[in-house]
């Protein structure tokens, strides 16, 4: 039995972000019976404690999972896993300074997932970035294998550090369910949407999502915008809200997290549109791609290598504005390229080799 701990997210069961997802689908029906999960989660965040969830167990760090807590969270949780564990997996590099410490008191194999290039995002200030991008660097210096999500974070470790970093994105397949049609008509009818003739577009309300350039653009046009995302996240957010609020073709939802109403809403659209333009492979993408209705992303390397180049791309206001404008834009690739490379089933195989190459099982 092949023991791994996985440290640097919120926990499970899964309510937050991409890594929960991740963590959430790796365990349970994709899991091999010779591996043997522990994930730690944050009792300061995951309201429940129980010892074990999907068939793996869970151990509890009291600190918050995000933020500035999340160094000393992810600290503290590699304190917790020195021993007993022959794999330990580390998603984001957040408490990665500590790595050489770690390196010392294990003999554990270490795989990090560096995320995003988190170093880069807007929302931290000058010296988060210097720490993050310090933990960055150890942990490409001190890992045994570096998991890069996104071809652009895969060219950016080897040109940076010189490094090779293994690709495995992530899994959308999840987004799928099977919902009675009356339901299904009578959340539309809840957010006033006729299926088919609306766009929409599911993130965190921060300027790195181009979230105000996605607003101009639509408040210029007659096109429907569903647009849900945690409105009441920071003063900027809340200004934007109220600037578009009275728009009429702009739905400004707050976050939803019932599965079936987000299903619902997003596999009932004619459009997804996709703002982000820093991190890799970005989960909301992949989850989008997997509907197949046709996308339109920010233009970046990022979501270029997501959509293998085959969506529709804008890098201003008044490009998606064009697109807005165009009656032939088709996502049957996206469903294809989705079905290919992002199901669980497939990423959760791809994780699992990584751990098998540390021992004699094959």
């Amino acid at each position: 039995m092949l023991k791994i701990a996985i440290i640097g997210t919120q926990g499970v069961p899964a309510n937050y972000g991409g890594f929960e997802s991740l963590v959430e689908n790796l365990i349970g029906e994709n899991c091999p019976k010779d591996i043997e999960y522990t994930v730690f989660c944050s009792s300061a965040d995951i309201g429940s404690k129980a010892d074990t969830y999907k068939g793996a167990r869970l151990k509890y760090v009291n600190l918050h999972a995000n933020g500035a807590s999340s160094i000393p969270y992810d600290m503290l949780s590699m304190c917790r896993c020195i021993s007993g564990y022959d794999v330990i997996l580390i998603l984001g590099v957040s408490g990665c300074l500590f790595m050489p410490v770690l390196r010392m008191l294990t003999k554990a194999k270490i795989i990090v997932n560096i995320d995003g290039l988190e170093h880069r995002r807007d929302k931290w200030g000058k010296l988060a970035r210097t720490v993050l991008r310090q933990s960055e660097a150890m942990a490409v210096k001190y890992a045994d294998v570096i998991i890069a999500d996104n071809k652009g974070i895969q060219d950016y470790v080897a040109e940076t550090y010189g490094k090779k970093a293994v690709l495995i994105a992530y899994g959308g397949d999840h987004v799928h369910r099977n919902i009675d049609e009356n339901r299904k008509q009578s959340i539309l009818s809840e957010y006033n949407l006729e299926p088919g003739k609306y766009a929409v577009t599911v993130c965190r309300i921060e300027p790195e999502n181009n979230s105000h350039r996605i607003l101009e653009a639509f408040s210029h046009s007659d096109y429907p915008l569903l647009f849900i995302g945690n409105w009441n996240h920071s003063e900027w957010s809340k200004a934007l809200r109220e600037k578009y609020k009275d728009i009429p073709n702009l739905h400004l939802a707050d976050a939803v997290y019932d599965l079936d109403v987000l299903y619902t809403l997003r596999s009932s659209a004619a459009l997804y549109i996709h703002g982000h333009s820093a991190g890799g492979t970005n989960p909301s993408l992949v989850e989008a791609m997997h509907f197949g209705i046709p996308i339109l992303a920010w233009d970046v390397v990022y979501n270029r290598e997501t959509t293998q180049n085959r969506a529709y791309y804008f890098s201003s206001v008044e490009e998606l504005q064009k697109l807005l404008e165009r009656t032939d834009l088709n996502g049957a690739e996206m469903a294809e390229i989705a079905r290919e490379n992002y199901t669980w089933k497939k990423i959760s195989e791809l994780y699992c080799e990584r751990y098998y190459k540390f021992s004699s099982r094959k």
